[in-house]
């Protein structure tokens, strides 16, 4: 069964970094994706970033030029270095896995950006 540490939520004023981290165990094979979703109040479930085995990343256009992703693939481990926080950003954040047709949820961690 495939579980998620995650960690580096929390409370920053706009403006502000914080770096979220998300280790999955339990698997005894390399994902092909590895990424980040985040959910605002009241609002849908949207993909934020992800990273490839082969090491090509994405962002949404809406934080490209703010936030980096990284994975270190070995470890099963990504990465998420969000810089210049805005209110906008406010969000529970969900690291996931997937390969083939499978996808693997963590458990979620609250990233609420206010003065």
């Amino acid at each position: 069964q495939v579980q998620f540490v995650e960690s580096g939520g929390g409370l920053v004023q706009p403006g502000g970094s914080l770096r979220l981290s998300c280790a999955a165990s339990g698997s005894s094979f390399s994902f092909s994706y590895m990424g980040w979703y985040r959910q605002p109040p009241g609002e849908q479930r949207e993909l934020v970033a992800r990273a490839s085995s082969g090491g090509s990343t994405y962002c949404v256009d809406e934080v490209k030029g703010r936030f980096t992703i990284s994975r270190d693939t070995a470890k099963n481990t990504v990465y998420l270095e969000m810089n210049s926080l805005k209110p906008e950003d406010t969000a529970v954040y969900y690291c996931y896995a997937s390969k083939n047709s499978a996808t693997y949820w963590g458990q979620g961690t609250q990233v609420t950006v206010s003065p």
